[in-house]
């Protein structure tokens, strides 16, 4: 048996046996991702659907830059973000910096782009369609907002899929404002990162598995839910 094929089995060993730190690593990675998809999902979603039922001076520019922050570098933001949080930053006082909320906020910062651009697309086809129609019900921008929701469900469901799955293999800016600490701030990602660098690759394979395996979860319940949306 190769040094492969023994990695490959004390993998699933891990993973069979419940291990206590790879079970942590695993729980702390999706609290963090699914707290930062939640808040990109509430900020960006009526964002988004607002820059689709209004015009204002200065729309375009914004939809640009959104659509331009999709590509936004991870490690930008977490240097950014480290600026910010350190001692000598201006919210250093906070004493964010090497926690999982500031994890959240980095995530939330790449995710949140990623909502506005796929909420905003549909909601403008359907507002062309029904825009009409709302206006001469005199709804509110409120209501609209609200209108544009309850008809684009799986654009809310696809958004905030697309921002987990960013979240959840997100590394770069996480490592920086995390610290990746054992027990504390060490997600998946930043995991394999270092156990792949240490030379431990049995945890680190068995973090890429599962790793894997949520993301073929995800998608699977995306593929399903979208499918009902679809049926009524």
């Amino acid at each position: 048996m190769n040094d492969f094929t023994r990695s490959i089995v004390a993998a699933f060993t891990l993973i069979g046996e419940a291990d206590p730190e790879l079970l942590g690593i695993v729980a702390l990675s999706v609290r963090v991702s699914l707290t930062a998809s939640m808040i990109a999902l509430l900020i960006g979603a009526p964002f988004g659907a607002l820059l689709a039922i209004t015009r204002f001076r200065g729309r375009q520019v914004i939809i640009v830059l959104t659509n331009a922050l999709l590509g936004l570098p991870p490690v930008v933001v977490g240097l950014a973000l480290y600026l910010l949080l350190s001692r000598s930053g201006p919210l250093g006082a906070a004493g964010l910096l090497f926690t999982p909320t500031a994890m959240v906020i980095a995530q939330t910062l790449l995710a949140t782009p990623i909502v506005v651009a796929l909420v905003h697309r549909p909601a403008s086809l359907l507002w062309a369609e029904y825009g009409d129609l709302a206006r001469i019900d005199g709804l509110s921008t409120l209501r609209s907002i609200g209108l544009l929701f309850a008809l684009g469900r799986t654009s809310l469901l696809t958004a905030f899929l697309a921002a987990f799955g960013r979240a959840i293999a997100e590394v770069g800016a996480i490592i920086i404002v995390g610290g990746n600490i054992r027990g504390f701030t060490r997600t998946m990602t930043t995991a394999i990162a270092l156990e792949t660098s240490k030379g431990d690759l049995p945890l680190a394979l068995g973090l890429g598995l599962i790793l894997l395996a949520l993301s073929i979860a995800v998608s699977t319940v995306a593929f399903l839910l979208v499918g009902r949306v679809g049926e009524k």
